[in-house]
């Protein structure tokens, strides 16, 4: 089995900048666990990284979510540096992008090969889900899963409302350690 451990937007700009969250912030040592278990396994460590420039508030999502983030280069358009630490981003493909979603992502797992694929970080209900079904486009059969207790939404309701879509999408969803 080949497999990937995909870590989506966990940036400093969505756990504890305009974006950020107390349940953003919740999230963090849970992936830094999940990252350590994966190294021990040989699981491939893939990163997003939400990139925007100057120019993102005359953009779609720029007027829909008028809040400017993770601007490239600046401080909030960082891996929070506990999980690049943990990481280690130097041995960590990172894809950058400009809308939700990475289609260069889902490209290079089909690529590759790939057969099991893990998702975890923000937003749950934007970015996460959005990856999520672009890599089941792309990798109909491959098994996907994503582990609750390591992604957060906006609000409850959108983050339950997202884990129910991607559950009905063939998406397996893992509630270990939720209360």
């Amino acid at each position: 089995m080949k497999r990937a451990f995909i870590i989506i937007d966990m940036q400093n700009d969505f756990i504890d900048g305009p974006l950020g969250s107390p349940q953003a912030q919740v999230i963090v040592p849970r992936i830094i666990n999940k990252i350590r278990d994966h190294q021990q396994n040989g699981t491939t460590i893939i990163f997003t990284r939400d990139t925007h420039n100057q120019g993102y508030l005359q953009t779609q999502e720029g007027r829909n979510l008028p809040v400017p983030h993770c601007l490239e280069n600046t401080p909030g358009w960082q891996i929070s540096n506990p999980i690049a630490e943990a990481a280690d981003l130097t041995s960590c493909l990172i894809f950058n992008k400009g809308c939700f979603g990475s289609i260069e992502l889902a490209q290079h797992l089909r690529q590759e090969g790939y057969d099991h694929i893990e998702l975890a970080g923000l937003v749950s209900s934007i970015c996460v889900i959005s990856n999520a079904m672009l890599i089941k486009a792309h990798l109909p059969e491959a098994v996907i899963s994503l582990d609750a207790t390591c992604t957060a939404g906006v609000t409850e309701e959108d983050y339950q409302a997202s884990l129910c879509v991607m559950k009905m999408c063939h998406i397996q969803i893992n509630h270990k350690g939720l209360i």
